[in-house]
């Protein structure tokens, strides 16, 4: 199916030369000639992609856009403009023009910049349908990942949640183990049921008891004025989460394995037997096993919750998944601090792909959030970033490869060519930018000019040949 493009300039012979040409390239091509028309024809013939003229006699192009947008239309629009309105183009960028092409128009580089305009909307509709088919299969807690690893979890949960059985869920801190159990309840018989979640890490290990099974009227100070129910109780019916079950006390430790054999427990304070149907997922970021080794979790308590395990990957296991995450964070971040951010960078996503993400997807989503608040740019690029580069998790080997550093030699290299090579690279990224490059390598702007002259760099930014190679 041709990709659909609207001409809207009121140059009738430019109008028509770029119908013909833009026709025999493939395109389906629509035009109209007056500012007026133009947003009822982008309703009704639904272009991928505008090529709007900035002046339109009685209008403008910066009103038609202001219009597009202001009715929430995100059309693509590319700006026709002639050299001496740049400052207005530049505008309309501001606005949410995807580019602008000089007029006396150069057609191969207009059809390069709408091929390139076509290729990023397909990209956006391929997310959006993913995002969308992920909310559809898990509902409202969406687990969002194409990687095989998660694949496999998910399938596997999926199964185990129609078994009704207990369900041991272990890995790092931050991987989402809690989003498998909410899975698990979801597509569980008890999902009508409540999900109730209690981190056993989190509580006072003194109100750990009443926490889970509640307590009696009068039995402890400050319980004198009511009964209170405990979270099993509060799960009847549905499923209790049980987070950093191995933090845990030795005397809940025996509370809790009665409550997996009878589903009975006493309050605090009581005397009365409660009764509850509930199902129990166990969540743990420590080695249980080891634990039973060293004698400070009951072995006989490991195998009544580790009779189905599910093991839930670090993100740092699927790399592939970053880049959808990241795009979904900020998404919800541009939404929620009234931003615009478009994504981020290719180099942005290599440089989010070579850390080791300690804290997981917990820690990329307050990565992504952090840039969404603080930064102003209108893509995330790999200097808004630098911040992840103090930290113990990042891999300065696997972010060096990634900007494609050369290896170190058997025989070793000396450190002013590291330093050279770094320099020039980073400069590369940014385009010869050295406020940038400084900042991408933690420098003052100062600093990195004195290393240039140290090392006797003298950068030209590099330019694509004729032939398509870089000189």
């Amino acid at each position: 199916m041709s990709s659909k493009l609207l001409i809207v300039d009121d140059d009738e012979l430019l109008n028509n030369s770029l119908n013909a040409v833009l026709t025999r390239s493939g395109y389906e091509v629509a035009s109209v000639l007056k500012g007026e028309e133009a947003i009822q024809q982008i309703m009704e013939f639904q272009p991928d992609i505008v090529l709007l003229d900035l002046y339109l006699g009685s209008t403008t192009g910066l009103d038609i856009l202001q219009k597009l947008r202001a009715e929430k239309n995100e059309t693509p629009v590319i700006l026709i403009t002639a050299f001496s309105d740049v400052n207005s183009a530049v505008r309309a960028i501001k606005l949410g023009a995807e580019d602008f092409v000089l007029k006396p128009l150069d057609l191969e580089q207009l059809e390069i910049l709408i091929n390139k305009t076509l290729n990023r909307k397909n990209l956006e509709r391929r997310y959006e349908l993913l995002k969308d088919e992920l909310q559809q299969k898990f509902g409202p807690y969406a687990i969002i990942g194409k990687s095989e690893n998660l694949k496999k979890v998910v399938h596997t949960a999926e199964r185990l949640a129609h078994a009704d059985t207990t369900v041991l869920v272990i890995g790092e801190s931050g991987s989402g183990k809690e989003l498998i159990a909410r899975l698990i309840h979801e597509k569980s018989e008890r999902s009508d049921g409540p999900f109730i979640s209690i981190n056993c890490g989190a509580i006072p290990k003194e109100l750990a008891e009443s926490e889970l099974f509640g307590y009696e009227k009068g039995a402890f100070t400050g319980a004198m004025d009511k009964m209170r129910q405990g979270k099993f109780e509060l799960a009847n019916r549905g499923t209790i989460l049980l987070d950093e079950v191995g933090e845990l006390t030795p005397e809940l430790q025996v509370k809790l394995l009665r409550v997996l054999e009878t589903k009975r427990f006493y309050r605090l304070g009581g005397s009365k037997e409660v009764t509850v149907d509930v199902r129990i997922v166990a969540a743990t970021n420590k080695n249980l096993k080891e634990a039973v080794e060293k004698g400070t979790f009951r072995e006989d308590l490991y195998y009544r919750l580790n009779i189905a395990q599910l093991h839930v990957p670090s993100l740092r296991e699927r790399v592939e998944d970053i880049a959808l995450l990241a795009n979904t964070f900020l998404e919800e971040f541009n939404r929620k601090f009234a931003k615009s951010i478009k994504g981020f960078t290719p180099e942005a996503i290599k440089s989010m792909e070579t850390y080791s993400w300690p804290g997981n997807v917990r820690e990329l989503k307050n990565a992504v959030e952090r840039i969404a608040l603080l930064e102003t740019d209108t893509v995330v690029k790999p200097e808004h970033l630098t911040f992840l580069s103090h930290h113990p998790g990042f891999n300065t080997k696997k972010a060096l490869d990634g900007v494609g550093l050369v290896a170190v030699p058997d025989q070793g290299i000396r450190m002013d060519d590291v330093m050279r090579e770094a320099i020039i690279q980073t400069l590369d990224l940014t385009a010869g930018n050295q406020i940038q490059a400084a900042k991408m390598l933690g420098l003052t702007r100062s600093r990195l000019r004195y290393r240039m002259q140290q090392l006797k760099i003298k950068y030209e930014p590099k330019r694509e040949t004729s032939e398509g190679t870089r000189g």
